[in-house]
């Protein structure tokens, strides 16, 4: 289940949190991009970065303990050397770039997603019918969107399968669905500081986001507008 979903579940974990981590209070617009397709069992979901480690994770579920070839970059502030086998490394500001081209089990692959869950898995691999490719870089931060009201691409990963499940955790309105296109707007009404901590940085982290999502798009040519408090 992706983190929009969760949330309009009332589900929030630890990984909703991550992804609400950055933002202070104020509204984000054209989040969450989401451009999906379905025509005879088979499922094409576009998307913007913000998905990027949920997609590397259900690939590595379907992969199991096989290996499929990997490739792609993982983009971290954590040292991960020793920690991952890597062609080459770049580093700017503190932000280091690990490509990856190589073979790996879907274990493994989770292995290093649940141990560096702040890290950004761009990586693009097959296991059978299910395709992924991932942009291999870092997305560009505070980008909020195109010119004037025109939404921007979904298009920083791309995945083809069949899994009717998880396709439809994207679009999750409408079972079956045929085409959707849709965005989400964030609004931080208020920062929920943790009690008894005086280190800044150690506060930004932990502090919850607390306000609503704003869903908005087209479903099979009908309009789709809703809304959801949350706490994360």
């Amino acid at each position: 289940m992706n983190f929009i979903k969760k949330v309009f579940n009332n589900k929030s974990d630890n990984l909703v949190h991550l992804q609400f981590q950055k933002f202070s209070k104020g509204e984000f617009q054209n989040r969450a991009l989401i451009k999906a397709k379905s025509a005879a069992g088979k499922y094409s979901i576009s998307t913007s970065a913000e998905f990027v480690n949920e997609l590397v994770k259900f690939m590595a579920e379907k992969l199991g303990n096989n290996k499929a070839q990997v490739t792609g970059a993982i983009v971290s502030t954590s040292d991960l050397t020793g920690q991952i086998d890597f062609k080459d490394k770049k580093q700017f500001q503190g932000v280091k770039r690990y490509i990856i081209e190589k073979e790996m089990s879907g274990t493994e692959i989770l292995g290093i997603l649940e141990k560096f869950p702040k890290s950004f898995f761009a990586l693009s691999l097959e296991v059978g019918e299910n395709k992924l490719k991932i942009k291999p870089k870092s997305p560009k931060s505070g980008k909020s969107g195109a010119k004037g009201d025109k939404m921007p691409k979904a298009e920083f990963c791309r995945l083809i399968t069949h899994d009717q499940n998880f396709a439809e955790s994207f679009v999750f309105e409408k079972p079956n669905f045929k085409e959707a296109v849709i965005k989400h707007t964030y609004i931080i009404t208020d920062l929920i500081k943790p009690q008894g901590e005086g280190d800044y940085a150690k506060v930004r982290e932990l502090s919850k986001r607390k306000g609503k999502i704003i869903r908005e798009g087209v479903i099979d040519g009908e309009s789709l507008k809703k809304e959801k408090e949350f706490e994360a």
